[in-house]
């Protein structure tokens, strides 16, 4: 099976995710996050294939989402809103994503990771 792996080059996270990936032999494509942002119909895919609550999809430690405030309003704000502020700019997005068939898992846990193999 081959994964689509979405970073940020610059990660360190994303770079880790690579070469464990590469390590493992796991066949994926490769997209950038910000020159390829996830639209909203792909985050809604992922959110649900994920089992997890979308605020997970947030790069909560990301420069932008603190300049935003967005720790106090995504509490206000709806399950459409959050997906069209994610899809807005890639990096509002948590990063490294990987998504396969039946599998979308967000940040990069090597304990989640290993369901790859």
């Amino acid at each position: 099976m081959k994964y689509l792996f979405i970073e940020y080059p610059k990660c360190s996270t994303c770079q880790k995710a690579k070469k464990w990936l590469d390590e493992n032999n796991i066949m994926y494509e490769d997209r950038h996050i910000v020159t390829q942002n996830p639209t909203e119909e792909e985050l809604r895919k992922w959110v649900s294939l994920s089992k997890l609550p979308i605020k997970k999809f947030f790069n909560s430690s990301g420069i932008l989402y603190k300049e935003m405030n967005l720790k106090d309003k995504l509490q206000t704000m709806t399950m459409d809103e959050q997906i069209a502020l994610l899809a807005s700019n890639g990096m509002l997005v948590k990063r490294p994503l990987i998504i396969g068939e039946g599998i979308a898992l967000v940040g990069f846990k090597i304990e989640n990771w290993v369901q790859l193999k």
